[in-house]
């Protein structure tokens, strides 16, 4: 404005003092020209050269307020899509919008008449922005499709509204203690990579710092409205620099752990029950039966630890996988305590033959030595002088009747009985057992450790 006050004086003057060589008409004309000059608005182009261009004498290279206050950024993103949440690789996807403010005194203008000016993305290169960059950052990747998404935005005061959008891997540690009962909590960090706290700060915006797309699912979690946002600043060799996060936390849900594991090992284990009514002589079915429980509850239990990283710890889903494996392998071994016991009246039977036949033997041998002579209640041993002995009537005990097959049928049928016993007391002892499993199991896992997870929140 002033070099347009000063035009209009130069050409007043020159038709002052050169009135004599230039007609007053022609000085009326120069006159017409710089007030139209002074009264048209400076176009676009040349006050966007004027503020940052390179006659402005704007440095991109040099923060705001530089040696004086840091630039204080505030920023706040919104949640265009949650991805992904992979547990071997302990790492989420998000697409967001991220977007800083900060003031830039340089950029701050009064010549131009809108309150804010939107600019190409391409201006970004020409004026100074914070080295943000995120700490928990696996990948990331920029969108370019149909151009550059990009905001660069410029209000009057010099405040500065940058906006980008970004598609995000973050690496997020989980404790997969409860799993798949568990809530897990991933972080956001954004820091500075450049500048320290003297020259950077990072704050959160007051209002709705971080906001999610309305209708925004998850897969298998629920994102909790509770967004804890909070500083990280961290301490290096090289300084101490500015940090803020977010902390996300998602409740999984298991129905799907529910219908592809849970169910089908309880149906498992209870078909394993099955042969607990199987006749204990069906020993094809009875042990076919239970082999197959066995293997297939093996590869179900390896198939739930498939999309699972290899944790020294225990798992929830690894308990139940254990305690079905557990119970169906009892059921096998129930079997083979049956057999045995069954068949244990053939080891009495030839124990006994054999016991019968130690004691013939040593009333045969033990008779064998002398003779006896019957009469009149006494008997007495006769020896001539060669020594070779007379015997008389010698009478020798019979030897034991064999065992009656009345006998041998009760032996078997008392043994028969008590396997019949193992069988039937299984059939009450395996399901009650499993069910006070499953009380104990689900009242820990879905109520006790819950309601400390949530407290700890």
């Amino acid at each position: 404005m002033l070099s347009q006050v000063l035009g209009i004086l130069g050409v007043l003057s020159f038709c002052f003092f050169q009135d004599s060589f230039i007609r007053p008409g022609s000085c009326k004309e120069e006159f017409k020209s710089a007030s139209s000059a002074a009264s048209q608005p400076m176009s676009p182009s040349d006050f966007l050269d004027k503020l940052m261009g390179r006659t402005s004498g704007y440095d991109a290279r040099i923060r705001p307020n530089f040696k004086g206050p840091p630039v204080n950024v505030t920023c706040n993103i919104f949640i265009n899509s949650f991805g992904s949440v992979t547990e071997t690789t302990m790492d989420y996807r998000l697409n967001v919008f991220l977007r800083q403010q900060w003031n830039d005194p340089r950029l701050a203008y009064s010549e131009f008449p809108d309150d804010s000016l939107d600019l190409d993305p391409s201006m970004l290169n020409s004026i100074w922005k914070p080295d943000l960059f995120f700490a928990n950052e696996k990948g990331a990747n920029f969108h370019e499709v149909t151009t550059d998404n990009k905001l660069l935005r410029i209000f009057k005061d010099g405040n500065v509204l940058y906006s980008i959008r970004l598609t995000l891997i973050l690496s997020c540690p989980m404790d997969l203690k409860n799993f798949p009962m568990d809530i897990q909590t991933c972080t956001m960090q954004l820091e500075s990579f450049g500048y320290t706290m003297n020259d950077l700060i990072f704050e959160w915006l007051d209002i709705s710092p971080v906001q999610v797309a309305e209708g925004l699912t998850l897969p298998q979690f629920i994102l909790k409205d509770e967004k804890d946002l909070g500083y990280c600043t961290k301490y290096y060799n090289t300084g101490k620099f500015t940090c803020i996060e977010v902390k996300f936390h998602l409740e999984r849900q298991m129905g799907y752990y529910l219908i592809q594991m849970y169910i089908p090992s309880l149906l498992i284990v209870i078909l394993s029950w099955v042969s607990f009514w199987i006749n204990m002589d069906a020993a094809p079915a009875r042990v076919g039966l239970g082999i197959t429980t066995v293997l297939t509850m093996t590869t179900q239990s390896s198939g739930s630890r498939a999309s699972l990283p290899k944790v020294s710890y225990v798992k929830a889903i690894d308990i139940w996988m254990a305690v079905c494996l557990l119970f169906v392998f009892a059921a096998l071994l129930e079997y083979a305590a049956v057999n045995f016991v069954s068949r244990q009246h053939k080891e009495f039977m030839r124990l006994r033959k054999k016991q019968r036949r130690q004691k013939i033997d040593e009333d045969l041998a033990r008779q064998s030595r002398g003779f006896y002579f019957g009469g009149y209640g006494l008997g007495h041993c006769l020896q001539v002088t060669d020594g070779t002995a007379v015997e008389g009537a010698t009478i020798f005990a019979p030897p034991p009747p064999p065992p009656l097959p009345k006998d041998t049928e009760a032996i078997r049928k008392k043994f028969v009985d008590r396997a019949k016993r193992i069988d039937t007391i299984s059939r009450a002892v395996f399901p009650l057992s499993f069910l006070f499993f499953n009380i104990f199991y689900w009242i820990t896992y879905k109520v006790l450790r819950h309601e400390d997870i949530h407290q700890a929140l």
